[in-house]
């Protein structure tokens, strides 16, 4: 980090997100990527909880019947799916939506982000979670990947196992939930920046590095 940055208050932009989404895995590479054109500012990432799919059983739905039922059809999700990913080679991520088998309920997912981020490793969390399911095709509803993940996170092992047999963050997702839905959030992600500007979709790096210029005057005054 930019030396400068050390004497800077921290700018918190919030994301509401679902590890479900590619246009959220799309929206933090390219906030990571405005964060990189201003290296001055202290850009502090909190991970705010949405669920795109609330009705979802625990165990997700087959990727095949949740498109269709989503889209009206194959083609409808095909012809989705082909510009996110042509957005997503734009920014140089292989997503890679023919490996997904299920659609995952992402609870107990965004319950370890919110247990990582205590211990600064929110970020790391996020990332691994995105780049399994949409680089890789895991399942990351399945309680095994999630506790790999986790560890390769850097999450200790006791306390992943400790969250999955408590009910521990569980009711932060529903609250981090309906309160994007009481702001009037249908679409993901958001961004949040310093309580105050909100800004919608995944936006370029351009676009949300300029929203840091007008909130970090704010946070300096």
């Amino acid at each position: 980090m930019d030396m400068q940055a050390e004497d800077q208050p921290s700018l918190i932009v919030e994301m509401i997100a679902d590890p479900a989404c590619p246009w959220c895995y799309l929206g933090m590479v390219r906030l990571n990527k405005a964060r990189a054109m201003r290296p001055s500012l202290r850009v502090e990432l909190r991970w705010w909880p949405y669920l795109l799919n609330p009705q979802l059983p625990r165990e997700g739905m087959d990727r095949r019947t949740y498109l269709r039922a989503k889209f009206g059809g194959d083609g409808n999700a095909e012809e989705i799916y082909a510009r996110i990913k042509a957005a997503g080679r734009e920014e140089g991520l292989p997503l890679a939506f023919d490996k997904i088998q299920r659609t995952p309920n992402t609870v107990l997912a965004q319950r370890l982000v919110l247990l990582a981020q205590e211990d600064a490793k929110g970020e790391a969390m996020v990332t691994a979670l995105f780049k399994a399911m949409f680089e890789e095709g895991l399942d990351i509803g399945d309680t095994d990947t999630l506790f790999g993940l986790a560890e390769g996170a850097g999450l200790k092992r006791d306390d992943v196992a400790a969250l999955h047999e408590s009910d521990r963050f569980a009711a932060d997702v529903v609250r981090g939930h309906q309160r994007a839905q009481m702001m009037g959030v249908q679409g993901v992600p958001v961004y949040v920046v310093d309580r105050e500007h909100v800004i919608t979709g995944a936006q370029a790096p351009e676009v949300l590095a300029g929203l840091f210029d007008v909130a970090s005057a704010g946070v300096s005054t």
